[in-house]
């Protein structure tokens, strides 16, 4: 009887289900999802561009590096992402509004990606970018498979959350007690790991609980979990660099 309804409403709406006793039009979340990737791929762009030109610019790493208005301004760019992210809670359905802010929020995450990526090998930044690249076309097909067979990520939110949790307190102690390259590279293991969990969980959320008008948080996410995949495998490449 479900294949039956399904089949007729396939032929009215000219798209499958993308997951078992989906209610709304398969259409309307399909259009949703294409505009997403759409803002995600937009921000991924951004995120190259302004990095590779932080990276190749020398200046720009040794100012940061060498002065102490470079390391102000450093914190400055740091913070910046989390300071956007509060009006953004506000403003994400204010058009255009939430795209400027969102446009603020990339280009300071990227200026940040592009200092680290300045004082690291440049075979090293090619490694992290394909394995990233490759981790994640095949997490967000699985993830659509997966939800097409009656698969529910739902259950991951909780864990993930404390992992993070875990994984902060582990920053935290590396910084005062530093454990060496072995502690750096079991970090960055952990870090990818549970980035990649994020990507299916958010990914999962895309598909099934996200409203059409929490287009931009959907974004945010998934770019906050592929950077953060990035940078993750970035450290673990340096660490067994050394």
């Amino acid at each position: 009887m479900w294949q039956g309804q399904w089949g007729k409403a396939d032929i009215e709406a000219g798209a499958r289900p993308l997951y078992p006793m989906m209610l709304e039009s398969p259409e309307l979340r399909w259009a949703f999802i294409r505009k997403i990737y759409s803002i995600l791929s937009l921000q991924l762009l951004l995120t190259v561009a302004v990095a590779a030109v932080v990276v190749s610019v020398r200046p720009i790493s040794v100012f940061f590096a060498t002065t102490g208005a470079g390391l102000a301004l450093y914190i400055v760019i740091i913070i910046t992402p989390f300071i956007v992210l509060c009006p953004l809670s506000c403003y994400y359905q204010r058009h255009p509004i939430n795209y400027l802010l969102l446009t603020v929020f990339t280009v300071a995450l990227s200026f940040a990606v592009g200092l680290t990526c300045a004082f690291v090998p440049g075979k090293i930044i090619l490694e992290s970018v394909i394995l990233t690249a490759a981790v994640v076309i095949s997490l967000t097909l699985f993830t659509f498979w997966a939800a097409r067979k009656g698969y529910d990520f739902n259950f991951l939110g909780p864990f993930l959350f404390g992992a993070v949790m875990v994984l902060i307190l582990f920053a935290i102690i590396q910084v005062f007690f530093p454990l060496g390259k072995i502690s750096v590279m079991v970090y960055g293991a952990l870090a990818s790991i549970i980035f990649c969990g994020y990507i299916v969980y958010d990914t999962d959320n895309l598909i099934k609980r996200y409203s059409y008008d929490e287009f931009i948080w959907a974004a945010v996410s998934l770019y906050l979990d592929i950077i953060n995949l990035f940078l993750s495998l970035l450290t673990i490449f340096r660490a067994a660099d050394t």
